[in-house]
């Protein structure tokens, strides 16, 4: 008698079940849910946006403004050359605040920004130093050119390797204020190559060559003490248990013991 009073009970339980999930499904909100997820995807961001497309300006015009400097196509004695050369030079170099400004702005941080950005300012000014010192060697001389650029491959090096330990080496006032002082100088050695100084009223002059002398050396000098604020910042920052982890495998390593020979040739050893 129990056993088939309990089976008569289960198919009212189950009709229970199925009326209250019917009444679950017709609620607002369940369709409200469905309706907004069946919607279209969000489009993925777009790797090439504002700030990356000026990025890209800014690496195109190195190669123009290596024409500029080095053709013969342009009248040395008007001086247009130079004063293309230094405006080029000028709106390349002010893009770089530009792209970083409208990225941070716009929410358009991209993987491509991070690679590029950086590198189209190193490339910049690489290729800045290695046309003036064809252009005007007296003031750049060669050795000259090989510190800013190491100084740029040193920086680079060390913020990959911070990457790589798990942190990130931002870039310092100096710094900043070294890539205002390195646009000041490769402006001002352009205009010497035609002009030695300019008449700006009655009898006073710009000493044209006089700043570009000034300037290079300080920025020879800005640079060298912004590599060393970098690797200081470098050191400070670095794992030191990580560094103790590395030697510690390496002494491990070199210390390895001899590993015993087979059996097979114990054997024979024994043998003998």
């Amino acid at each position: 008698m129990h056993p088939q009073a309990d089976e008569g009970v289960r198919p009212s339980t189950s009709i229970l079940d199925h009326a209250s999930t019917f009444r679950a499904l017709r609620s607002s909100e369940v369709w409200r849910i469905i309706s907004q997820d069946s919607g279209p995807p969000p489009e993925p961001p777009r790797s090439v946006n504002l700030p990356n497309s000026i990025t890209l300006i800014r690496i195109f015009s190195i190669p123009l403004l290596m024409w500029i400097l080095l053709s013969p196509r342009f009248d040395g004695v008007t001086g247009e050359r130079e004063l293309l050369a230094s405006a080029i030079f000028i709106a390349a170099a002010t893009t770089d605040g530009i792209d970083g400004y409208l990225a941070r702005k716009r929410g358009q941080v991209t993987t491509m920004g991070i690679l590029l950005d950086p590198l189209a300012d190193k490339l910049l000014i690489a290729a800045a130093f290695v046309t003036l010192v064809q252009l005007n060697p007296s003031l750049v001389p060669a050795w000259i050119a090989v510190v800013v650029i190491g100084r740029e491959f040193l920086v680079s090096g060390l913020r990959s390797i911070a990457a790589s330990e798990g942190f990130t080496i931002e870039a310092s006032e100096l710094g900043k204020f070294k890539m205002v002082v390195q646009i000041v100088a490769v402006v001002a050695v352009i205009l010497d190559h035609r002009w030695k100084e300019w008449p700006v009223y009655s009898h006073y002059i710009f000493p044209i060559h006089w700043i570009a002398y000034v300037a290079i050396w300080f920025m020879v000098c800005v640079s060298l003490a912004s590599a060393v604020d970098y690797f200081v910042a470098f050191w400070s920052k670095i794992d030191q248990r990580g560094v103790k982890r590395r030697r510690r495998a390496f002494i491990l390593s070199r210390r390895r013991k001899p590993v015993p020979p087979p059996q097979a040739d114990r054997d024979v050893a024994a043998s003998t």
